[in-house]
């Protein structure tokens, strides 16, 4: 979820979840190292739990930046072997380490001797012309023995050669039951299952015995599902009764934010898919593509845009469920 996931799209999604483990977009160890870590690093402490998404090959970096996000708070660093990106792979890091499964113990070894908070993998269930039932079984067991706390597996094929980053979330066949044969041999370590997963209700229907699930596009192309996360997996109800209080509640962030010098788009951009199907969503959603972008745009804005939502019950959002 790179460009996507930043601080303000995980504040504003934290609204709607009390208990979901946020991620961050992934950031390369050089990044973290020589950068400017307030600005790649920084969150609000609202965003807990949340996890760091590390990209990189060099163990020694590797548990550097884990240290490093460590300081910073985050409750979880994850060591991403899953992104196929032309860039990724010009760096010898995401998916195309899933060739390299010692390369990635060996990384994950020296992040659990940097750090005292978990430290977990995500990968795919193979690249290219890779068979899934040897290698992923192969890739788990070393990254379990070097001390992974769990694994989190994107149950599709990633492509190096031929597919976009687009297609290799679409275009390779998932295959859920794969990632339940490995939780069947692995009782004892914490299996997630990741990929095309479209609603919470799929996702709960394809756990299983699995240990949990991982929902990306999603969740932010409609994030009012996540108001049922803690309900339908938790026992607990929503932070918010619905959809409109949830982005209510965002406006004093907006406004906290601007005074730092936050141009309003970079916050209202991650709302845009909140009320689908609610009377009034498209007129929304036009209001805040043409008026958060113009100098001088405040936070009215967002509150004129949800004007413009017509009062509906709680559930009015689910009718595209």
């Amino acid at each position: 979820m790179m460009d996507w996931t930043d601080r303000h799209c995980r504040f504003f999604h934290r609204l709607m979840t009390r208990r979901a483990l946020l991620y961050t977009e992934m950031v390369t160890t050089g990044a973290v190292i020589h950068g400017d870590r307030q600005r790649l690093l920084g969150f609000d402490a609202a965003e807990h739990p949340i996890a760091l998404q590390l990209g990189g090959s060099d163990p020694a970096a590797l548990a550097e930046s884990a240290r490093i996000g460590e300081g910073f708070g985050y409750d979880e660093i994850n060591l991403n072997v899953g992104c196929p990106s032309d860039r990724v792979q010009e760096g010898r890091f995401g998916a195309c380490l899933m060739l390299e499964p010692q390369l990635v113990a060996d990384s994950v070894a020296a992040m659990k001797a940097a750090v005292k908070v978990p430290v977990t993998v995500k990968c795919r269930i193979g690249v290219d012309d890779q068979e899934p039932e040897e290698v992923l079984f192969a890739f788990a067991g070393e990254v379990k023995k070097a001390g992974a706390d769990a694994l989190i597996v994107h149950a599709r094929k990633a492509w190096l050669q031929g597919l976009s980053p687009k297609e290799n979330r679409e275009v390779p066949p998932l295959d859920y039951a794969i990632v339940h044969r490995l939780k069947a041999a692995h009782l004892d370590w914490p299996i997630v299952l990741n990929g095309g997963l479209g609603c919470l209700e799929q996702a709960r229907e394809n756990m299983g015995q699995l240990d949990g699930v991982m929902l990306g596009r999603a969740a932010y192309q409609e994030p009012w599902r996540l108001l049922d996360v803690d309900p339908m997996f938790y026992g607990e109800p929503a932070p918010f009764a619905s959809a409109k209080a949830a982005a209510e509640a965002l406006i004093p962030y907006i406004e906290r934010e601007m005074a730092k010098g936050v141009r309003l788009n970079s916050i209202t951009r991650h709302v845009l898919g909140l009320f689908r199907a609610v009377p009034g969503a498209r007129a929304f959603r036009r209001h805040l593509s043409v008026e958060a972008v113009k100098p001088g745009a405040s936070a009215a804005v967002m509150a004129d845009a949800l004007a413009l939502l017509v009062d509906t019950p709680a559930d009015m959002a689910h009718i595209a469920a």
